[in-house]
Formats: structure tokens, sequence, C-alpha cells
């Protein structure tokens, strides 16, 4: 684990926050290939709805679908990496807005006034990759068993495969969710959240959706992969709550790396640095001991460490990688089930996820 104190870093470290620095210079290359953001994950009632989902719900209907979205989701992450943490990204943020249940897939109608999910400002940065995993997998879905898999459960097995194929764990995924009849731009913001959120503001947002303490602290564990543009990070550098100085809870040499690639003042918008700046690539349980030695690259990062409640679970979390992975497979299934439509009166089978049956 690495330390919480900047000047008794280990050497090895220094090699890898250069490397951690390489990646934000070479950022043309790498906003081609790696996601900018990986956002966390509504009611009470995420139990109950819990409850409506199984492992074998297509055990009848289509017992080979997690075969066929494995055959697309293995082949993508050949093809275009950045679609691992994509569609990991496009999973939480379709949960934590109306719910699990596909409706950040939806494309705006021509001419309609109401932008959809997909198309907020809050949603902008959601790459493509994620939206191609889908469309791919759906498609194949839809040759073998015509009219029968949600758009919102071919996400979450996809949003699985990738956690494992990046490093993460393999668990098992209950179905039987159906898709969404409503996708509204203005539901994201409230729904989603900032960079900069307070650890209160965190937790004000999880508990909506039914979820703890323990699970605000896990499901952001899925920071271990993916980037983040400048903007995300950019007051903790130089202006950290009008104190016109930096954030201090940043380690000196990740402000250091961060501010030569990201200027006060008219620097390159497409500039990304990485959650995790030992490890960026992998899906693993160092995004907390990074949090632990003050490299939490966002302010509502490194707040799960600096707040007596969080603190705990952090270290928890930051010393055994298997028990991580226990809990976040544990996390992923709680957030699964947040918001799921059932029947016809609430939901839909669409045979494009773009598009409202």
């Amino acid at each position: 684990m690495l330390s919480s104190s900047s000047s008794s870093l280990p050497a090895s470290f220094a090699s890898n926050l250069f490397f951690g620095c390489l990646l934000t210079f070479n950022v043309i290359i790498l906003t081609s290939h790696f996601p900018t953001g990986l956002s966390k994950p509504g009611t009470n009632t995420t139990q109950q709805r819990h409850r409506q989902l199984s492992y074998g719900y297509y055990a009848r209907t289509c017992p080979q679908v997690e075969q066929l979205v494995a055959s697309v989701t293995n082949q993508q992450y050949k093809n275009a990496p950045v679609s691992g943490p994509a569609t990991i990204r496009l999973f939480f943020h379709d949960c934590f807005v109306e719910g699990c249940d596909g409706s950040v897939l939806i494309a705006t109608k021509q001419g309609s006034k109401e932008l959809a999910e997909r198309d907020a400002v809050d949603n902008k940065d959601l790459r493509a990759e994620g939206f191609e995993t889908v469309t791919k997998a759906k498609a194949l879905v839809e040759s073998k068993c015509p009219g029968v898999v949600s758009c919102a459960d071919i996400l979450a097995i996809a949003a699985r495969d990738f956690v494992h194929l990046t490093g993460g764990p393999y668990y098992q995924v209950k179905k039987g969710r159906w898709d969404g009849k409503i996708s509204a731009a203005s539901r994201v913001p409230p729904n989603l959240p900032r960079a900069n959120s307070t650890v209160n503001e965190l937790l004000k947002l999880f508990n909506s959706k039914g979820l703890k303490l323990q699970d605000l602290v896990v499901l952001s564990g899925a920071h271990t992969i993916g980037f983040a543009h400048c903007k995300h990070f950019l007051g903790r550098l130089y202006d950290y709550k009008g104190s016109k100085g930096p954030d201090p809870s940043i380690d000196s040499r990740l402000l250091k790396a961060l501010r030569m690639s990201c200027p006060h003042y008219g620097g390159n918008a497409d500039i990304v640095a990485p959650f995790d700046v030992t490890t960026p690539f992998v899906f693993d349980h160092a995004y907390y001991g990074n949090l632990e030695a003050k490299l939490g690259l966002l302010s509502s990062d490194q707040a799960l460490f600096m707040d007596p409640r969080t603190r705990p679970i952090v270290q928890e979390m930051g010393k055994e990688k298997d028990r991580f992975f226990q809990a976040f497979a544990v996390a992923m299934e709680k957030m699964g089930a947040i918001g799921v439509k059932r029947g016809r009166k609430h939901g839909e089978k669409r045979r494009d996820c773009t598009v409202h049956m």
C-alpha cells in the first residue's frame, strides 16, 4: 500500500507517476482509445425490484444470451480497449437516471423539443465505444432470440464482462429488466454525482437509490480504470474553493504533473489524466491505496479518504484485492436492481436500443 506521505513514497512510485504524466501528454492517442471518465452510480424499492430479477431469467427463451454477448465484448476489447471502461461507465449512468432500463441508449428524435438522456450535457463525454458494444451485442442476440432480451440486460451483462476482461471479478448477473419508455436529458443533472461532490452530497444521492455508505465507496472503486478531462479537476490544481491555491489534500508530485498537462487557462480541452496513476489500465484495488497516498484525481474521490465515515472502508478495500472484488460484485448487483421496469405498462423490449417501440 502506498504511503499517505508524499515524502515517503517508494522509488517505484516515482516511475509509475512519471508514466502517469506521459499518459496525459499522449492525449491525442489516448483519447481515441480510452474514456474520459467513469461516474459513480431510485428508490427504496431497490430490494423489491431486486427480487424480480433472476440469474436464469432467459434459461428457456434465450439460454445462450451470455455467450452471445461475451463473443461481442471479447472482440470489442481486443479491437478497442476503451470499450471496457466506456461500457462500465455507461451502465452506471443508465442505472442512476431512471433506473437500469436502457434509457441512456435512446437517441433524440429528430425535431424533438426534449433531448434524450444520452444528449444531456453531463453525458456528452460518454464514449461511442460503449454504445457500439451494446448495439453489436443486441444485433447478435436478436438474430438468435428475436424480441426476447432487453437492451438493459445486455448492457448489464456487457458491463460485467468488461470488469472481468480488465482484470476484475467475474460475477453472475441477474436478469429480467425491461427497457424504459422515458428518456429525458432534464432528468440527468440531479441524478449524477459531480467531480467536486462532497461525501454528504454523494451519500444523499446514493441513499436515494437505495444504496448505502459501503456501496458508495466500493462502487467508486470503478475509478481504478478510466480517465477524466482536465475540466473535472482543474479547480483542485489552481483555485481550490476560492483559495487561489491548490487542494492541500493532493500529493505535490501529482500536482506538478497535472499542472504540466492542464494549465490554468488556454489548455487543450481534449487532455485527459488517469483516475489511477499507478495501474490505469487494470481493474484492481490500487485506487484505494492511491487515495491514502493523496493521489486521488477528483475531489470527490479524495474526499472518501478525508471523511472519517468513509476512510475505514477505503482502508479495508485497499488492504486486500479479493475483499474489494467480492464487495464490488455485491454492490454491482445492488446497483443493477435500481428502478427496474417490468411488464408492458412500464417497459418494453426494444429491438433497436436507440428507438422506442
